[in-house]
């Protein structure tokens, strides 16, 4: 069974439709990105997958979507418990005005997923190894989280996220405010992170998703025009639009 299924998923910001009847099933353990221009519905389709559009005024959604069969817009969900499943990274680095180890601790202090200080201490340790930052800030666990890099701030980030043993990660436009370098090494973790999360990644990097991703859908004006495997949609689309915004003759 896929991970997440999505079913003539339609989504409204008041009377304005934004996303018309999507459909896709998102693989467990695989990265899907998702492309296509500004303001097509990539980032709010994103959202509706851990109800953060919930929090706009005035937004209903209409069709299914299922996480382990399960759907999540039924009646009695737990919205918080659902969000501690379907983690996400937004499109700048938000660490906290902290510590970096505050930072990492701060999801389970709230939940009350640690059992005293030294199981707290092991949960930050193995979510910085896991995003490749401990060796960077072991040394000073205390330091303000803010005076990182912008690249060491985003991983930190995703660190916040994988601390509360999510099964998915919502990555919005991770690395369009980093630099190649510090791209190149969200990849690679992307690349890592996906042998135990399920991975769905928004950007406007056609490069970077053909580089990172498993499967691909491809949004244009609020519709899922094509959904594939990366390598069939870069080099063999059954849309001619796919192929028109994959060269640069659309969009």
């Amino acid at each position: 069974m896929p991970k997440i299924q999505v079913e003539n998923l339609s989504f409204y910001y008041g009377d304005k439709l934004a996303l018309s009847d999507i459909s896709m099933d998102i693989e467990d353990r695989q990265i899907t990105a998702l492309i296509g221009p500004s303001g097509c519905g990539k980032s709010t389709f994103l959202r509706c997958l851990n109800r953060m559009n919930d929090t706009i005024p005035r937004t209903r959604v209409e069709g299914r979507i299922l996480l382990d069969g399960q759907d999540i817009y039924a009646p009695g969900v737990d919205v918080v418990a659902l969000r501690q499943r379907v983690g996400m990274v937004f499109q700048r680095p938000n660490p906290f005005p902290q510590s970096v180890y505050d930072n990492v601790a701060f999801g389970p202090r709230i939940l009350g997923l640690h059992k005293g200080k030294a199981d707290l201490d092991r949960v930050v340790e193995e979510s910085l190894r896991g995003v490749a930052l401990w060796d960077e800030v072991k040394d000073d666990l205390r330091q303000d989280a803010l005076s990182l890099s912008l690249g060491q701030q985003q991983r930190l980030c995703i660190a916040r996220v994988i601390a509360v043993k999510p099964e998915v990660i919502l990555m919005d436009e991770p690395c369009s405010a980093l630099d190649p370098i510090a791209t190149l090494r969200i990849e690679d973790l992307m690349r890592v992170l996906k042998e135990h999360y399920t991975i769905i990644i928004v950007t406007h990097n056609m490069q970077q998703a053909a580089r990172v991703s498993d499967w691909t859908g491809f949004f244009w004006l609020g519709k899922l025009v094509e959904f594939g495997p990366t390598e069939q949609i870069f080099t063999h689309p059954r849309e001619k639009l796919t192929e028109d915004y994959i060269t640069g003759r659309a969009g």
